[in-house]
Parts: structure tokens; C-alpha cells; sequence
């Protein structure tokens, strides 16, 4: 018999400690499965909703949203998981099934989509629960303690590889080498790619070419992107700050793109001539699918691809956090549950 009590840590208004809190989640509907959680990693995201920064946070919050765990109860319509199996759920916790988009393959841009921590409970506690197709299996050869980024931060910086069919033989930035961006480094470094690092902390240099990175160029320096023009097939660009664009425009190869995945709060002054020029664009996604979700466990089980960690107890989740806002972080902070 399932016990719907769950524990958690909780902020019952934007700005608050997180602080105990639990909550009855109710009976398992039919289409979800509950994991017990193992670990959950700490995203800038998780601080967002805190925060209600994009004003749509649900009080008492509760967030997390890279969540690795063990399904303990599946409901009657979920299909091809069991009980006791090793689980991730990332941003989303559910969507459709229906819609074009889902149908499609798409399901992580569903209009009726449910976020794992915005109005549905996340995974800063014991239990979490989820829509079946959204629970990934994980891969054994794939640390648990360290795999929860991988299900938002991951998947953010490899979905953009596989849309813009990004092969060996290109060259591609990373803008910002942070939580996102040292992934993208390990990702494509295994993929084969030729990489730069844009970085305003050149500190990093030595750290991020042991990680994989060809060269790392200062991102606030106009001179040194001038030196770079023509260069990049693709650019990954994590921040959330406004930049000099048409410089970074003018870096991209011919047929090149700029793919945004850091909520620049600034509207992008983007010149026409510099895309028509050199048929050049920018693009942005979320998250990304169940099924590219699937692909990239498996590369990265493969590839021996592991985030960069930090390990916190998640009863000191305000310690957790203070260190996530002192940016000192190197690159993940990740809560082992111990409830």
C-alpha cells in the first residue's frame, strides 16, 4: 500500500529559507510512477521558482528537477519500467501524448506540459512523482551521484547538437562555461568535435582545456573576438547576460548559428545584414525529449561523460544553496536525500 505522505523542504514564500515541509501528494493516479530519491541536483532554475522571478511560482514550492531515484510504485497505465528499477526525471514531469508536438516527438515543447517544480512537487524530498514516460531509465554504468545534471543542464547543451547535426568535423563555442557550459565542453569533446571556450573568468583556462576545450578566449574582449571571425559552425551560448552580439555574429562560419540557451532578459539586438550575409541564425530550445533524454544517458554511459560535482547532504539544502549563489561552485552542486 502506498504511503502518500511525502517529505520535503519547501519555501513558503519567494525569498524564504527552505525550511521541513510535508504534504499528503494523494493516490498515485494511473499514468504516474513514484521514485524514492537517491540524489537531486541544484540548478539556477530551482533558485528561479524559489524566487518567483518568472512570476508563475506555486507556494509552498518545492523544488528540484534533476532527480535521480528508485521507482517504488508504478500506476496501471505506465509501461516498460518496474518496480526497484533507477530512474531520472528532469525538467518536465509531464505532458499530453496527444498534441502535435508530443505526437511528433516534441513533448518537451507540450502547451500542457507540467514542470516538475511549478505547480507539481520536485524532487528536494523522499518521493517524487511523475508521468511514466518522463521517468528515464538510467544506465548502470552511469554514477548515480553524479548523473542528475545531466537530466536539465545535460540535456539543454545536447539537444542543440543533435537538431543542427553537429559532426566530428565542426567547430563549436561555448559561451559561458558554468553549470551548462562544462557539460557542452565534455559532450563535445567526446563527440569529436574542434572547441573554444568564451569565458570572462580566463582563471578557468588550464581547468576547462583538461575538460576538452581546443582554446578558451576571453568573452568580454572585442579584440579577441575580432580573432575569431569566420570560425564557429555552431555557438552554445549559457548566459543569461546581454552581450555584443554582432560581434559574436560575426564569428560564426558561413551557414553558422547562434543557439541560445541562457534566458537573456534583454531584448537581442541582432543586425538583418549579419544573418542575411552569410545565411547565418539564431535559434534557442528548452530542455529536450524523452527520447533524446534516452540518447544522451546512453552517450554519456558510453562515453564515460560525468557533470562536475559538488556533494551536500540535502538537510544542509541552505548551505547548498548560499554556495550555488557565491558562483564559487565547480560547476554542479548536487543533494544526496537524507531523510
Amino acid at each position: 500500500m502506498t504511503d502518500n505522505t511525502i517529505h520535503s523542504y519547501a519555501a513558503l514564500k519567494p525569498g524564504a529559507n527552505l525550511e521541513a515541509y510535508s504534504f499528503d501528494a494523494g493516490t498515485l493516479k494511473p499514468h504516474e510512477i513514484e521514485v524514492k530519491v537517491e540524489y537531486c541536483g541544484l540548478c539556477h532554475s530551482d533558485i528561479s521558482v524559489l524566487n518567483n522571478d518568472w512570476g508563475n511560482s506555486v507556494y509552498p514550492v518545492v523544488a528540484g528537477h534533476e532527480v535521480i531515484g528508485i521507482i517504488t510504485h508504478l500506476g496501471s497505465e505506465a509501461k516498460g519500467l518496474k518496480v526497484g528499477q533507477r530512474v531520472g526525471i528532469g525538467w518536465t514531469a509531464e505532458s499530453c501524448q496527444h498534441c502535435d508536438p508530443c505526437v511528433n516527438g516534441q513533448q518537451v515543447i507540450c502547451e500542457d506540459s507540467t514542470a516538475t517544480i511549478v505547480g507539481h512537487a520536485g524532487g528536494f524530498a523522499d518521493k517524487i512523482r511523475a508521468g511514466w514516460q518522463w521517468a528515464i531509465p538510467l544506465p548502470e554504468d552511469l554514477d548515480p551521484s553524479s548523473a542528475g545534471p545531466l537530466l536539465c543542464g545535460g540535456i539543454t547543451v545536447f539537444d542543440p547538437i543533435l537538431k543542427h547535426q553537429i559532426q566530428a568535423s565542426h567547430h563549436v563555442g561555448v559561451i559561458g562555461i558554468g553549470g551548462l557550459g562544462h557539460m557542452a565542453i565534455k559532450l563535445l569533446k567526446a563527440w569529436g568535435c574542434e572547441i573554444t571556450a568564451f569565458t570572462s573568468s580566463l582563471d578557468k583556462t588550464e581547468e576547462l582545456k583538461a575538460m576538452g576545450a581546443d582554446h578558451v578566449v576571453n568573452s568580454r574582449d572585442a579584440s579577441a573576438l575580432k580573432a575569431q571571425s569566420g570560425k564557429f559552425d555552431l555557438l552554445l551560448c549559457t548566459v543569461n547576460v546581454t552581450l555584443d552580439w554582432k560581434l559574436y555574429l560575426n564569428t560564426l562560419a558561413t551557414n553558422g548559428t547562434i543557439h541560445m540557451l541562457g534566458l537573456v532578459l534583454e531584448p537581442m539586438a541582432i543586425p538583418a545584414g549579419a544573418l542575411i550575409g552569410g545565411a547565418k541564425s539564431v535559434t534557442g530550445s528548452p530542455t529536450g525529449s524523452p527520447y533524446a533524454l534516452r540518447q544522451l544517458l546512453k552517450f554519456a554511459a558510453r562515453k564515460n561523460i560525468a557533470p562536475q560535482i559538488e556533494l551536500f547532504p540535502m538537510s544542509q539544502i541552505n548551505e547548498a544553496i548560499e554556495r550555488l549563489h557565491s558562483g564559487k561552485a565547480r560547476y554542479r552542486i548536487v543533494l544526496k536525500a537524507d531523510f
